[in-house]
């Protein structure tokens, strides 16, 4: 029988497959979609701005996510400094387009998931994690040998190449990523994301072979699955009205959406009208119509 967290499965000769596989990407970075092809194990940089050292912002319990992430004891969030996006609107761009954040070693990082378990966090939630897949890969080998038994969550921008995600699979057993935009132009414009929505639904695709629909245990804290999160934007930015029914259509009508309600200005979004202003009731009552309208069984709304 399979055994949760995935990677439990998982011999040791098969993570240092995945970690020499990984490394080779690095080499000439094609991590992510952008593939800028730098050498970032001899320190180059490409549009994530990050070499192959670590960076990390914060770690620690978490109590805001959706309730089947948080639960009760929260959920163990790991910030990764810097992005494989440049979103003008970002919330969190201190940490991901200034770059605040401190260096750790692999055995650090495996030290940290161990720590948020041993606080009793549900999970282990890698934050902007892309675009150190081969670093967290190997950390989470070194944490499974050190006793680490909690799901991996993967909390994404969406922007993700199938190679990586490949790597992932069978060590992610919580896929958490955005779908942010419909209309590649405005991809390119306000997150500097060449095809995203061509990459998004491959990415979705993939995420969904590999863990499914969410599953949660008894207590309601989520095991395993997919979990999907759609920022409604500004004179519908986000494409609201084309990306929910194509998830209903070709993922599935079970997944579970997080509909958030919460964006506001932050970061150089006022240079970006209309993104220089929130989000009014009547967008995202609209919003909830189309996801009414699509038949989806499980998720959230905000009031």
């Amino acid at each position: 029988m399979k055994r949760y967290p995935s990677y439990l499965n998982i011999s040791e000769e098969q993570f240092q497959k995945r970690i020499k596989d990984a490394e080779q990407i690095l080499e000439s970075c094609q991590i992510c979609p952008h593939q800028c092809g730098v050498n970032r194990i001899a320190g180059e940089k490409g549009l994530c701005r990050s070499t192959a050292q670590v960076m990390i912002s914060s770690h620690n319990a978490h109590f805001g996510e959706e309730p089947p992430i948080s639960g009760i004891h929260g959920s163990g969030t790991i910030f990764f400094t810097n992005c494989t996006l440049r979103c003008v609107f970002c919330q969190n761009y201190p940490i991901s387009q200034l770059g605040n954040g401190n260096p750790v070693s692999i055995s650090q990082l495996s030290e940290m998931m161990l720590d948020l378990q041993k606080r009793g966090c549900h999970n282990i939630n890698l934050v902007t994690p892309t675009h150190f897949v081969p670093q967290i890969i190997a950390a989470t080998g070194q944490a499974s040998k050190g006793g680490l038994s909690i799901p991996i969550v993967y909390n994404t921008s969406g922007y993700e190449s199938l190679a990586t995600l490949k790597l992932l699979d069978g060590i992610v057993d919580i896929y958490m990523p955005d779908a942010k935009y419909t209309d590649n132009a405005i991809a390119q414009r306000y997150s500097g994301a060449k095809n995203y929505f061509p990459v998004l639904k491959d990415a979705l695709r993939e995420m969904h072979r590999q863990a499914g629909d969410l599953k949660v245990d008894r207590a309601g804290v989520a095991v395993s699955g997919l979990l999907i999160r759609h920022l409604v934007l500004p004179d519908n930015i986000a494409g609201t009205d084309q990306i929910l029914p194509w998830i209903a259509q070709k993922i599935s009508q079970k997944t579970y959406i997080s509909l958030m309600s919460q964006y506001f200005p932050a970061y150089r979004a006022m240079e970006y009208p209309p993104l220089s202003r929130s989000i009014n009731r009547k967008e995202y009552h609209e919003a909830k119509h189309i996801l009414e309208q699509c038949g989806f069984e499980n998720g959230w709304l905000q009031q």
